[in-house]
């Protein structure tokens, strides 16, 4: 049995001339992506809690950042063992396996009588998170055509942003309706944990609709069910070549070995240059900080000014700057391509987070006594949200993109797992040294992101590959000549 079987062995089962059942192939993907609402769900719900958190458990910003931080330890570890998960038991399994995860971690989280049992809920949710945030983008890779394969596959950064949306506008009407996040809701329990339990009804909407989905072709030819997985390609792709298309799934399947983590590894040594790649687009994509503008962003504009509701209320407008910012992005990575999306991002980041150190520099005391000055506020706010629009236009659904189609396919599954692995450990890193690199200084923390900003769009420059329009098997041959010539 492989290691990574079915996601090593993604690939595009239609060729650029498909059609395919147009609706049905969105359907599924748009199934496929919802992982990532609870994704953005789990991720950004913390942020309402925050203070209610610190205050409830009596704790230090250092063991707050950690508690925050907690989800991403398990999201890192469900990435690197989804594929093996998969192999095993197939990708439909895996997602409802994942469903059950946030559910009993939006239990666990809610009724949590120390910070203890939080946490373990929280790394719970986060397994399921680092699962679904493998699962998602390999399987809508596998299942799309090449013409609108950027498009679809940029459906699982949407489902985050609009999870994020919906985790914020929840916090804020739950707060709003206990009269404050620490004050009773209901049933005895505070406004912030409700806010947790109420990941609760997205988990079981993800287990339901993930039995209405087929499952892999891929996977199914694997474990030589041939039948069933021609009736879901029919299905898919009408009766034109299914013979073909199963045939050639069934030759790239039978090797002599099965894939596994050696194959990172280059015959003469060293691991492959494009998984170096996959791994720094997955570090840069949390180094600049996205997650510190969703996580913290009510206790950040709490302390310049703003009272509880308003930060609230700031916090749900910039998770819809980031739906609509997104939905730009995916409009425009099938015309115009991966890299230039990057490019453009980099570059106003660069701008939007060097103004936020300036701002933050100027700031007078510290902590809960935090102020920015004249102007300096409403430049914050603009930046900060312009911010979000720069990331949400390129690096926040791009790199998910790219990291679904640029392995080659005998290490898709495995590059995949490292590369998204590696994501959430920046995450955690990003995460959970914000609280002391804020109370140090927020002007050196911004700056700090500015500088990573500025190495990604130097990493652009020199080693991202555009791959718009590219099948699969053409990427794999383009990276068979390199490997050839070098």
């Amino acid at each position: 049995m492989s290691e990574h079987g079915p996601i090593a062995e993604t690939a595009s089962v239609f060729d650029d001339d498909d059609e395919g059942t147009g609706r049905g192939i969105i359907r599924i993907a748009s199934v496929a992506a919802l992982g990532g609402l609870l994704f953005g769900y789990d991720s950004a719900v913390i942020n309402g809690a925050v203070d209610s958190i610190k205050h409830d458990f009596h704790v230090s910003n250092g063991v707050l950042g950690f508690a925050v931080a907690s989800a991403l330890l398990g999201a890192a570890a469900g990435a690197m063992t989804a594929g093996r998960i998969a192999d095993r038991i197939g990708r439909l399994r895996v997602m409802r396996i994942a469903a059950v995860l946030f559910l009993i971690s939006a239990l666990g989280t809610a009724v949590a009588p120390n910070l203890g049992i939080l946490i373990v809920g929280r790394v719970v949710g986060g397994f399921g998170v680092g699962v679904a945030s493998v699962i998602a983008p390999a399987y809508i890779a596998e299942t799309s055509p090449a013409r609108i394969r950027g498009r679809l596959g940029s459906l699982q950064q949407l489902a985050i942003v609009l999870g994020i949306f919906f985790s914020l506008l929840v916090d804020w009407l739950l707060a709003e309706m206990a009269g404050g996040a620490d004050d009773v809701l209901a049933l005895g329990l505070e406004a912030w944990r409700w806010m947790f339990l109420a990941m609760a009804i997205p988990a079981i909407v993800y287990g339901v609709m993930a039995t209405t989905i087929p499952e892999s072709p891929r996977y199914l030819i694997m474990k030589h069910k041939i039948p069933e997985a021609r009736t879901i390609l029919s299905t898919l792709l009408g009766e034109t070549n299914l013979e073909i298309k199963i045939e050639r799934i069934r030759n790239s399947l039978n090797r002599e070995t099965k894939p596994s983590w050696s194959d990172l590894k280059r015959p003469g040594g060293g691991i492959w240059p494009i998984v170096w790649v996959g791994l720094l687009l997955s570090i840069f994509q949390q180094a600049v900080g996205i997650n510190v503008i969703f996580y913290y962003s009510n206790t950040l504009w709490q302390a310049v000014g703003f009272g509880e509701s308003a930060s609230f209320g700031i916090s749900v407008f910039t998770s819809i700057v980031n739906i609509a910012s997104t939905l730009i992005a995916i409009a425009l990575v099938d015309r115009i391509g991966r890299r230039p999306l990057l490019v453009f991002g980099s570059a106003a980041m660069i701008v939007t987070l060097g103004a936020l150190a300036v701002c933050f520099a100027t700031a007078t005391g510290s902590g809960d006594d935090l102020k920015l000055h004249g102007a300096a506020g409403p430049i914050a706010l603009v930046a900060a949200n312009l911010f979000v629009v720069a990331f949400a236009m390129s690096w926040g659904p791009i790199v998910w993109v790219l990291l679904g189609e640029m392995f080659p396919n005998r290490i898709r599954g495995a590059g995949l797992s490292l590369a998204a692995a590696g994501q959430w450990a920046a995450n955690w890193a990003i995460t959970v040294s914000f609280p002391a690199l804020a109370s140090f200084s927020l002007g050196f923390s911004y700056g700090l992101y500015t500088l990573f900003a500025a190495l990604s769009l130097v990493f652009v420059l020199r080693l991202v590959r555009e791959t718009k329009g590219m099948s699969l098997e053409d990427m794999d041959a383009q990276i068979a000549a390199d490997v050839a010539s070098s």
